[in-house]
């Protein structure tokens, strides 16, 4: 172990001299596999702190946000670098709860190398899973630590077997230890010296991925392949997707970190094997390729936007071209809506001169002077900046596109809790959305509420308490409201007579009316049929303007009716006392009365689902959808990257009953399932529903 003398940690410790003496490696895997404990292991190792959860002036640097834990769970991520062999490895910590994979995807991108790490007590899960094919789908260079040697449950052999056959396919094909665990540690496979009958099936998957098509036949042939081909044979097919090296480690005793850190440096892939994001310009048009050179034109990428009470808001950046300096101005594009069509996140391009620059070191901040292509950076004062953004030259402004984000599925409805609050909440709730993309905002008219879409009942919990505890906003949650329609159930004659005399101009104006009800989707008509000037000309518009908002504010509970026909037949007026304002009261009376001749139905909103499950789930699932009122459309069968069978259930569901189905469907399928949903149309509400629906407020 190296020698743990404390010391303060400075920028010239963390400064990059060049890109490929940087190793930016993202630990993803589930909660309480120990992601955080082998970070702080290997800054231990390093020197950089002097014991588990501390730097050198005692307080923590693996920390996540203040207050950012849930349930004892960490919510978002955190960058520690450690200077391995003269190389900068930027570990970037993860969340492992499912609610905050937006944050993981952050993580993803900044990388060039993801560290999946696994319990040796617990094994590999669904959301995992998912996660490694994500990783596969962009052929994301990837490697496996086995964590938790000490714990009294371990079964490293065990979950080395479930590993290979969850990431690897049956035969675990290409995911290969490359140490062992041994009674006084930890041994690697590839030295010179290393006897173990899984060496030679460790070299022979090597030699498979070479480039070099005589190896093979020579170590056939009893030629002893020298370690330093062997790594470099491996460190290329790491960085080409077609190689998973697996590293038992134990954070606590450090059994294993040596060999990790070893790992990472010696053959993870650096930025400059990275395969750049698609370029374009602000206008949309092809901007080329970026390639990862410090004398580059400027490209970087916001990950994670934090805002600090001290210093305001604070980018954490991975820089894929050029050099940052400190109090440079650059252009700021963020393109989400483009990308993504999200109506409710507006595009933005706009120059900013940044302030200082910093290495991020956990929950601390390290002046840097610079910060070359291929580093990781926090920067200060960039005030319109957020969450996947592109920082590119002002003379020369691109666009990256930003990385997928998960579709928040779970609506919570909130409003100020005073009058001051609701002063302060539109802003709150605009940085809010800039720190966090996975995260929706969305005013709904039609019931007057606020309503924020999220991930799971974790992430909403952490963003209530962000905007109480950060932005000092009172928030109260209230039931979310679906907003529902009401149209006719027939045809019915409608009268509207307003009529008032008390001196001077009274009001005077009648109108008979006809409604029918139309199609689903045909809208509103307005036929006008009077004959002989019953109503004059000039007011014949202000019926229909007062049919209009009578059918806004509704007839039954108080929600918009569509789809109807309204003629106006006839009706009355007064040379003197008629006016439009008396007309347009007339014609909603009018739309009043013919409502109460005639049953008007309630229309509830649905949503087609798909549902991805596993097989033996099905039944699970399709019995929850039945009992929801949903109508099943018909199942598929789709094949995973990693060779697994899933099944996709079709099925039509009321929005009513999907209010809590993120959280519910995770909880019978153990996290093994997820969905997407899209609004279809509206129908009738069943009367005993019907019955029991409040007025709109």
């Amino acid at each position: 172990m190296a020698d743990k003398t404390s010391r303060k940690v400075t920028a010239h410790d963390l400064a990059a001299p060049g890109p490929d003496r940087i190793r930016n490696v993202v630990l993803v895997g589930p909660t309480h596999s120990g992601k955080t404990s082998l970070v702080e292991a290997m800054l231990v190792h390093a020197g950089a702190i002097t014991r588990a959860g501390a730097v050198t002036d005692g307080t923590t640097v693996c920390d996540h946000e203040d207050g950012e834990r849930v349930r004892g769970r960490s919510v978002s991520l955190a960058v520690a670098p450690v200077v391995h062999a003269g190389v900068k490895v930027n570990l970037v910590d993860t969340p492992g709860y499912a609610d905050f994979v937006g944050e993981v995807r952050a993580g993803l991108r900044a990388a060039d190398c993801a560290l999946f790490v696994i319990a040796a007590n617990e094994g590999v899960d669904a959301a995992t899973r998912r996660l490694w094919q994500e990783c596969a789908d962009v052929s994301m260079p990837r490697a496996v630590v086995i964590s938790k040697l000490d714990h009294a449950r371990a079964d490293p052999e065990g979950v080395l077997v479930a590993t290979q056959q969850a990431f690897g396919g049956p035969t675990g094909a290409k995911v290969l230890p490359v140490c062992v665990p041994t009674g006084g540690g930890v041994a690697p496979l590839l030295g010179d010296g290393a006897d173990d009958p899984r060496r030679a099936e460790l070299i022979e998957a090597v030699i498979e991925e070479s480039e070099d098509e005589t190896l093979m036949d020579r170590y056939v042939s009893g030629e002893q392949i020298d370690e330093k081909t062997l790594v470099a044979d491996l460190e290329k097919a790491i960085a080409q997707a077609g190689f998973f090296p697996v590293v038992p480690v134990c954070a606590t005793s450090g059994d294993g970190v040596a060999e990790l850190l070893d790992l990472c440096v010696r053959a993870f892939p650096s930025p400059l094997e990275h395969r750049a994001p698609e370029v374009f310009t602000p206008a949309g048009g092809s901007a080329g390729v970026v390639t990862c050179d410090p004398s580059g034109p400027l490209v970087a990428e916001v990950v994670k936007t934090a805002s600090d009470p001290y210093v305001g808001r604070l980018s954490l950046v991975r820089v894929f071209s050029g050099t940052l300096d400190p109090d440079m101005r650059l252009h700021v594009s963020g393109h989400f809506a483009s990308f993504f069509d999200l109506p409710d996140h507006e595009d933005h391009d706009e120059d900013e001169r940044i302030g200082a620059l910093a290495h991020p070191f956990g929950a601390h901040q390290v002046l840097a002077s610079r910060v070359v292509a291929g580093d990781i950076a926090t920067i200060g004062r960039l005030t319109r900046a957020e969450t996947g953004d592109t920082l590119s030259d002002p003379d020369r402004p691109v666009v990256l596109r930003p990385w997928a984000m998960p579709d928040p599925l779970l609506p919570i409805a909130i409003e100020a809790a005073t009058r001051s609050d609701e002063d302060k909440l539109s802003g709150a709730l605009a940085r809010l959305a800039a720190e966090d993309p996975s995260l929706r905002v969305q005013f709904v008219a039609e019931t007057g509420q606020i309503v924020l879409w999220v991930v799971g009942e974790s992430h909403a919990d952490v963003a209530l308490e962000r905007l109480r505890e950060r932005y000092g906003v009172g928030i109260e949650q209230r039931e979310v409201v679906i907003p529902l329609r009401e149209c006719f159930g027939g045809a019915a004659q409608g009268h509207g007579r307003n009529v008032k005399q008390s001196g001077g101009h009274g009001q005077y104006a009648v109108c008979d009316i006809t409604v029918e009800p139309l199609p689903e989707g045909s809208g509103f008509e307005f036929v006008d049929k009077v004959v002989g000037g019953a109503v004059p000309r000039q007011f014949i518009p202000s019926v229909e303007k007062g049919v209009r908002a009578q059918m806004e504010r509704g007839v039954r509970a108080e929600y918009p009716v569509v789809d109807i026909r309204v003629t106006l037949v006839d009706g009355k007026s007064h040379s003197v006392d008629s006016s439009d304002m008396a007309f347009q009261t007339a014609g909603a009376l009018a739309l009043r009365d013919a409502a109460a001749q005639t049953p008007v139905l309630l229309l509830e909103p649905f949503d087609e689902v798909a549902v991805v499950v596993p097989d033996e789930l099905v039944g699970t699932v399709m019995s929850d959808l039945s009992a929801r009122r949903g109508r099943l459309l018909g199942t598929d069968q789709v094949t995973s990257p990693t060779g697994t069978q899933d099944i996709v259930v079709r099925a039509q569901v009321p929005q009513r009953d999907l209010v809590r189905y993120a959280i519910d469907l995770r909880s019978m399928t153990h996290g093994a399932g997820t969905f997407t949903r899209t609004f279809a149309h509206y129908e009738p509400m069943p009367e005993e529903i019907a019955k029991d629906v409040s007025p709109r407020a």
